[in-house]
């Protein structure tokens, strides 16, 4: 059994994902999701974190499960069955770098990413597909964000999440009366243009209005 990590980032207002480039057969110099075997002793969740630390240096992430692949010849050596499993950083807090058996660490925007190897390319698509998913019913995507942002910063952000672009009028409409930013009454400062005003993301509200049954319809 093996797990393969699908972390996304984000940064210039795209949506990335972390690639590696595989050091050992098969598929060797070939583009790939970070995995490897779970060992007998460990859950998913643990070889997840132990293999991404391992191979790009990343530590302190939360991982949810995607799908498992049990395809007889997904592997071309043995017969290896994976888990899935996505993660969202903030690229900005990590400095991956390649090591053990991996080659090269890339941000790749999901619009220029290659044929990788074995079938991640399906194990990124159904990842991208939960993810979109989940961000248009809960707040996910804020820790992207700085603690203070204005609306244009939260629009670009569900856009390149989305894949999708919002009239601006609508969005913040849509966003504002959902009531879990709050407004700082701060504004922007050192801009070329109109200081926006600074909201932030506000847990305890949306924690508030999820236990009446509120959910984020973006």
């Amino acid at each position: 059994m093996s797990v393969d990590s699908i972390v996304f980032g984000y940064h210039d207002d795209q949506l990335k994902v972390l690639l590696i480039k595989r050091g050992a057969a098969p598929f060797q110099g070939q583009l790939a999701l970070p995995g490897d075997l779970v060992y007998p002793n460990e859950t998913i969740e643990v070889a997840a974190h132990r293999i991404l630390k391992d191979l790009t240096g990343i530590d302190e992430h939360n991982v949810e499960q995607t799908k498992t692949y049990s395809a007889v010849d997904r592997h071309p050596v043995a017969r290896v069955i994976t888990t899935g499993v996505y993660s969202i950083i903030d690229i900005a807090k990590h400095d991956p770098h390649a090591s053990a058996w991996a080659e090269g660490v890339y941000w790749t925007s999901l619009e220029d990413v290659p044929q990788l190897a074995f079938d991640h390319d399906q194990i990124l698509k159904d990842a991208v597909d939960i993810l979109r998913n989940k961000v248009r019913k809960e707040p996910i995507g804020f820790e992207l964000l700085p603690e203070k942002f204005t609306l244009a910063d939260l629009q670009n952000l569900y856009e390149a999440l989305l894949n999708v672009k919002f009239d601006k009028a609508n969005f913040r409409k849509r966003i504002l009366s959902a009531k879990f930013l709050k407004d700082l009454n701060e504004f922007q400062e050192g801009v070329p243009h109109r200081p926006a005003r600074l909201y932030s993301f506000d847990s305890d509200k949306y924690d508030e209005l999820r236990a009446n049954g509120f959910s984020i319809q973006i």
